[in-house]
């Protein structure tokens, strides 16, 4: 308990466009069965993302998710903490994205705010890029415009170059709609630990109508 696939389709239901899922080695947020089994069910988008070892790779290409994304977590990480260097790592990101990309799987990479590392993400040949909005988030209360202003500039040079934009981590009812309003080109977020936190309290269908009202810009 709870059940994970009633979970899944439960948000889809009050409105969700996508589920993400993220089988780490030690499947401590999701075993590689629960992908197997969320598959066929998924109506929407799906979203695997994880650190591309061997066994990841062969999983994504087994279940040919919409997207994969590509998370540099190294096993004894609690969570996700940084975005790739796209320069040190571009030919390893190159031959990945490859395979994906023979496999029709649109293909996105966590990146930090840095000028730099997305560049580097143009000549991986990733279609995505995703942002890594810890410092956003930990930033916002002290000063939103701050912030947010590397987000920015970052969003504004993968516009440049073509490369589609996605978002993550800690974001939330408190400091969504100002990230989503700076860049209302943002194609997606993901929004895990913190929609589960505010359902225990609103409700998971009233909780998913909340941010999706969040994520509309006027």
């Amino acid at each position: 308990m709870p059940d994970l696939l009633k979970i899944a389709i439960d948000c889809e239901r009050f409105g969700a466009q996508g589920i993400t899922v993220h089988p780490r080695p030690d499947e401590r947020h999701i075993t590689r069965k629960d992908v197997e089994l969320l598959r066929p069910l998924i109506t929407t988008e799906f979203n695997i993302e994880g650190n591309p070892i061997p066994e990841f790779i062969e999983l994504v290409l087994k279940h040919k998710p919409d997207q994969v994304t590509l998370v540099p977590d190294d096993p004894n990480q609690l969570t996700s903490d940084h975005g790739w260097d796209t320069i040190k790592h571009k030919t390893f990101l190159q031959d990945v994205i490859g395979q994906f990309k023979e496999a029709g799987i649109r293909t996105s990479i966590f990146v930090d705010p840095d000028i730099d590392m997305v560049e580097g993400a143009k000549t991986t040949g990733t279609d995505r890029i995703e942002l890594y909005t810890e410092s956003y988030a930990a930033e916002f209360s002290e000063g939103k415009e701050a912030a947010i202003a590397p987000f920015i500039e970052a969003a504004n040079l993968a516009k440049e170059i073509g490369l589609g934009l996605n978002a993550g981590h800690d974001l939330n009812l408190d400091n969504l709609n100002y990230f989503v309003k700076n860049i209302p080109w943002i194609d997606e977020v993901s929004i895990g630990h913190a929609l589960v936190c505010d359902a225990l309290y609103y409700g998971l269908d009233n909780t998913v109508q909340l941010y999706l009202r969040e994520l509309k810009v006027d």
